[in-house]
């Protein structure tokens, strides 16, 4: 047996649409590569057909091995969270698992199969990255379109300078799997929704000041224009509508098919380029036209949310730019909703399906909890007039709308401190609280208890308002978290009202009530004190919003308070007052809305 030099891994994700260029790349490989190294090649599927793996394996040749590894178990898992546009497919997540699923490898190559493979693929495996999380190419298509560049600095927070192109990687799994990539990918598709390269945009959030870059000629777009235009590419990939089995007049058309007739998948490919229509071409065109508006009303939106005058200040904008933001508006509560009904059939009541701001953690020290300090307490005063002033406004305008409130008996029979608990659909469905009982309240401020991302990462307006509103932040450090509960025992225990949401995160216009989580609960039995259940209901206006949907008239229900029963241990006591609370809200809902409350995905979830 041959003795090889070193054993290079390789790993392509496929579906049976690419696998016709899957051979093509392989073949394209294989002919180019330094044939003293062994290449162990990993093709990660969900699902291949037979017939096609067994193509596929023709290209292989005797310095070579290849798996098909199915990864289907693993989709699963966030397939609630992959986000397709256009051009992709759930292959192009595949690569996240890597690091996981194969423990012996420290480093390897990941490589898009819509591409040719002109060079030495050993020379950029054996590639000195230092302590980089992986080596990559700049995306040339940001200096190819000022449109993306601008997206990738506003809406990604990567500079396009530094943005990279996520279809040829050298991954260094051994620090990969150190900093816990895949669960923060996992985890940062549960706070945000990226629509424009989604994966690569995921990838250069996770990896921004960690990445080596190559030589452009490691990544060559084929296209006029692209960074490394006029050398001698090394890899040339036909990426966005640069394919020339679909395309004529595409950049370096003759190097694909000069493989491709090579390959076992010549006749098919052959095929496909004579099949394809004007108007698929015409479809493609459009796509990558749309996706240039996408990125322009994505950008525009960043840059308004962030201006000094925050939501307000449409006027620094034309009506064109104006309209943009407003469709991208519709789309991205479009692509709320579509969450909202997957999460629910799933039973994921908890998890996020808004994009918040990523989380910067709290510090010991760094909140006033019990708001005993001067500056904290004149700060909440100002904050709390200019809040007040901003809902009014919204109210007189119709954008807020408090139709009525039912049960203030209720609230009025409590004395002292207490929880309050309501169903969290709105960023003002706390100023309805607060409405509905800013004249009966004891003391002169409702203490709301939110996310540390909101507290520490929100900008403009909103971020003042997270900060400074009597808002107590929910921090993930165990000291942190010790303030904070020393905090809501001072404040209970001076006759202070805590707003606090059990259902955690928020589902924008869901009206149905959500299994609550035991803190709310918690904190009522530790300190004595009652809950009492709020649950607001909702009705469309004739008033539409920014994008089009209903502005919603709310109804806020007050609920009979639920008192800690002393003779039950702290953890009975806790869930006793937890199901009481959802068994109230239930009621109420089947009571507003005359149908039973069951999860099953129903149009009535939604406005």
């Amino acid at each position: 047996m041959k003795a090889y030099k070193d054993t290079i891994p390789v790993f392509f994700a496929v579906d049976d649409n690419y696998a016709p260029l899957l051979g093509v790349a392989l073949r394209s490989l294989l002919a180019n590569a330094d044939s003293r190294y062994f290449y162990r090649i990993h093709v990660l599927t969900a699902g291949l057909s037979t017939r096609n793996k067994r193509r596929i394996l023709r290209e292989v040749t005797e310095n070579a091995t290849l798996t098909f590894d199915d990864v289907s178990k693993e989709v699963a898992r966030i397939a609630a969270r992959l986000h397709m546009r256009d051009y992709y497919s759930a292959a192009t997540y595949y690569r996240i698992f890597i690091g996981r699923l194969y423990p012996e490898y420290d480093r390897a190559l990941y490589l898009d199969c819509d591409a040719i493979f002109a060079g030495d693929i050993s020379k950029m495996y054996l590639t000195d990255i230092g302590n980089a999380l992986l080596g990559a190419v700049r995306e040339d298509v940001m200096a190819m379109e000022k449109v993306f560049g601008d997206y990738a600095k506003a809406v990604v927070g990567v500079p396009a300078e530094e943005y990279f192109n996520a279809g040829i990687l050298l991954i260094n799994l051994k620090k990969y799997r150190a900093m816990e990539i895949e669960k923060r990918f996992v985890d940062l598709m549960r706070e945000r929704t990226f629509t424009v390269a989604q994966d690569q945009d995921y990838l250069n959030v996770l990896c921004h000041g960690k990445v080596y870059y190559f030589d452009p000629a490691w990544n060559h777009t084929a296209v006029r224009g692209a960074l490394n235009d006029g050398n001698e590419p090394m890899i040339v990939h036909y990426k966005m509508d640069w394919k020339p089995w679909h395309h004529d007049g595409v950049l370096f058309a003759e190097l694909f098919w000069q493989y491709a007739d090579e390959s076992s998948f010549s006749d098919t490919l052959r095929a496909i380029k004579k099949a394809y229509t004007p108007e698929e071409q015409a479809r493609d065109v459009a796509a990558r036209e749309r996706l240039i508006e996408i990125a322009r009303a994505e950008t525009a939106a960043a840059r308004r949310l962030r201006a000094p005058r925050g939501e307000n200040n449409k006027a620094h904008y034309s009506p064109k730019e104006n309209a943009m933001i407003d469709e991208a508006a519709r789309a991205a509560r479009l692509a709320i909703k579509e969450k909202i009904t997957c999460y629910e059939k799933r039973g994921w009541f908890d998890l996020d399906v808004e994009d918040d701001p990523p989380t910067t953690p709290l510090l010991p020290g760094q909140v006033d909890y019990a708001y005993k300090k001067l500056r904290t307490r004149v700060g909440a005063f100002f904050a709390n007039r200019v809040a007040k002033a901003f809902f009014e406004k919204k109210i007189r305008q119709g954008e807020l709308v408090i139709k009525a409130v039912e049960g203030l008996e209720n609230y009025r029979a409590v004395k002292g401190g207490a929880i309050l608990t309501c169903n969290h659909f709105n960023p003002f469905d706390n100023y309805a609280v607060l409405k509905a009982i800013e004249k009966d309240m004891p003391k002169k401020a409702l203490f709301k208890i939110i996310r540390e991302g909101n507290y520490t990462s929100f900008e403009g307006l909103y971020g003042y308002f997270f900060r400074h509103c009597n808002t107590l932040p929910l921090g993930a450090n165990l000291h942190v978290m010790g303030e904070l509960a020393k905090g809501v025992s001072t404040l209970l225990a001076r006759g202070e009202h805590i707003l606090i949401y059990p259902e955690q995160g928020m589902w924008w216009n869901y009206k149905k009530p959500r299994p609550l989580k035991e803190g709310a609960f918690r904190f009522a039995a530790r300190n004595k004190v009652p809950v009492i259940p709020f649950f607001i209901s909702m009705e469309d206006t004739d008033k539409k919003d920014a994008a089009g949907f209903p502005i919603q008239a709310y109804t806020v229900h007050i609920m009979p308070a639920i008192y800690p029963d002393e003779d039950l241990p702290l953890r009975a006591r806790v869930s006793a007052m937890r199901d009481r609370n959802y068994e109230l809200m239930k009621a109420k809902y089947e009571e507003v809305y005359g149908i039973p409350l069951s999860y099953d995905s129903g149009a009535e979830g939604v406005v």
